[in-house]
């Protein structure tokens, strides 16, 4: 007799996550690696419990790790072991591994914005960018722009303190660069050379955008975080303006390969497994 498939346990913690298309990507990683995988999307509020008891659920119930989406990634970071210094700086994790001898924290959107930006653009630095959102997803991207050169950084938030504490760490990790933090859309979007929305407008339940189609028309290119949907208006604003754009899917894509890999230890097919999602209708 054969020995069994072997099985993994994973999840997502988060709001509004119904229309996630991670339990597919994961799913699909798992059956390229021949591991079985069961994926399911756990939202406090539906459950009736909040953040703690959900995440101390997932311990006891053998899950073998979680993703964390909004709004719990900075939550989650108080509650795990984060080796890497640059996701201790970025104070929010959203992969966790659990290990005989504890949770472990990774921030897999910070790598994946990285893989994402140079797959998407190449080897450009991202020039003169205007960030829209400066909370968990946010600060991934910011420490991911620093990673790939970004000249200067102007900042966002509706919680300006948020901002400015998130500048404040960028000037510690590159000097070299500028990070200026602003309440005018308008006055940050002049001149920029990207444009990022990294705020939950525009995604299913927010529906929007957060930026003017009209302050967009100097940029060269432009990121939303949101990949649910994947055409949001900011990036069809984007697109008629004549800008290059990334959807979020990219992001999602990405992150989620790298997690894999932190569950597994498994490398996955990149091209076979976006195949294989490409071929699963959107719900």
């Amino acid at each position: 007799m054969s020995d069994p498939q072997p099985h993994m346990k994973l999840g997502l913690i988060g709001g509004n996550i119904a229309a996630s298309r991670a339990p597919y990507l994961h799913g699909l990683s798992g059956a390229q690696a021949g591991i079985s995988v069961t994926y399911d999307l756990l939202t406090p509020a539906e459950l009736g419990k909040d953040f703690d008891a959900v995440f101390a659920d997932c311990i006891a119930q053998g899950y073998r790790g979680i993703n964390i989406t909004y709004p719990y990634k900075e939550v989650a970071a108080g509650k795990v072991r984060v080796d890497d210094p640059n996701v201790r700086a970025i104070g929010a994790v959203n992969t966790v591994v659990f290990e005989a001898d504890g949770p472990r924290g990774f921030n897999t959107d910070y790598s994946g914005f990285v893989a994402a930006f140079r797959a998407t653009f190449g080897e450009v630095p991202p020039g003169r960018v205007c960030m829209l959102g400066a909370g968990g997803v946010g600060k991934a991207v910011a420490f991911g722009l620093v990673t790939l050169g970004v000249s200067e950084l102007r900042l966002i938030d509706t919680d300006r303190p948020r901002a400015e504490a998130l500048a404040a760490q960028l000037r510690i990790a590159a000097p070299a660069a500028d990070f200026l933090v602003s309440d005018d859309v308008a006055a940050a979007a002049a001149g920029a050379t990207g444009l990022v929305n990294c705020t939950p407008v525009g995604m299913v339940g927010y529906g929007g955008t957060p930026m003017p189609a009209a302050l967009m028309r100097d940029a060269q290119w432009a990121f939303d975080a949101v990949y649910t949907p994947i055409d949001t208006q900011f990036l069809g604003d984007a697109q008629l303006q004549g800008l290059q754009i990334m959807s979020g899917y990219e992001l999602f894509f990405h992150q989620g390969i790298d997690a894999w890999t932190i569950y597994s230890g498994h490398t996955a097919d990149t091209a076979q497994l976006r195949a294989a999602l490409q071929t699963i209708p959107a719900d």
